[in-house]
């Protein structure tokens, strides 16, 4: 999995993604991390890439064509790697003139965007490059995102001083479904929102801590009632904290029964 990030701040993607999980997934190649600065292909000796709005306004607005040059070179440099993927013992010279066609997916992070969810984070871990644009100031011109962008994003209804932190929060979802990422590959199956359920509840030694003990049936190592245990605890966790999930959750009657009992006592 290949991230490439269009930013301001190149800064706040490389140090945050290069620690923990993804850090070690980095080292080990699992994914590569790519941040550009917009500022490079800004054409002015003060790398200024915004200007007023035109109709007046608070704040100001990031340029089209820096926007578009920092797409045009993370572009050229996919399709570099693909050929070179494909031929051996090709000098660089070739691809002065190469044309810009990769089909790559770029995420527009925005709040006027589709709220991200496990399952588009599932989706998009399939894709071999991702593109993330981060916008800054009161946006992005119009025509640019027109021409470049493919998915409109968004990781809640608020609003952020930019796109950094929600590429961060997106990337690191969708690293986990990467092969190699995660040392446990249960774990993404299992975690929160799978199958639209919350995760069960987690323990750990001590087996007694302040008067409060650990569940008797994670201690006894009968892996079919574990199994049962965990499922039901998911299907009251989530109806306590989350009962909108359940509409999309494949219940069994004893499991909706339980549910919509757990559900009225929250109310």
């Amino acid at each position: 999995m290949n991230f490439h990030v269009m930013t301001l701040f190149p800064g706040m993607i490389t140090n945050a993604m290069g620690e923990s999980i993804t850090g070690r997934a980095i080292k080990a190649g699992h994914i590569n991390v790519n941040a550009v600065n917009i500022r490079d292909f800004a054409g002015n000796k003060n790398n200024n890439v915004d200007d007023y709005p035109y109709g007046g306004g608070a704040g100001m607005v990031i340029q089209a064509e820096p926007v578009y040059l920092c797409y045009r070179h993370i572009c050229e440099n996919i399709q570099k790697r693909k050929q070179c993927q494909e031929t051996t013992g090709i000098s660089g010279s070739i691809y002065k003139n190469i044309e810009v066609t990769p089909g790559v997916r770029v995420i527009y992070l925005t709040p006027q965007g589709k709220t991200f969810n496990q399952e588009l984070a599932c989706e998009y871990a399939t894709e071999e490059d991702l593109v993330f644009l981060c916008g800054h100031y009161e946006g992005i011109d119009e025509r640019v995102t027109e021409e470049i962008v493919t998915d409109y994003v968004s990781i809640g209804d608020y609003v952020l001083t930019g796109g950094e932190l929600p590429a961060l929060v997106m990337m690191d979802a969708i690293s986990r479904f990467v092969p190699g990422v995660l040392n446990n590959c249960i774990s993404a199956r299992t975690e929160s929102f799978s199958g639209n359920l919350l995760e069960y509840p987690q323990y750990t030694r001590p087996a007694a801590w302040r008067g409060k003990e650990v569940p008797p049936i994670l201690l006894s190592g009968n892996h079919k009632k574990l199994a049962e245990w965990y499922r039901k605890q998911s299907v009251i966790r989530t109806a306590l904290m989350r009962p909108d999930l359940l509409e999309g959750a494949e219940l069994t009657e004893e499991e909706k029964e339980l549910a919509g009992k757990v559900a009225g006592y929250g109310k």
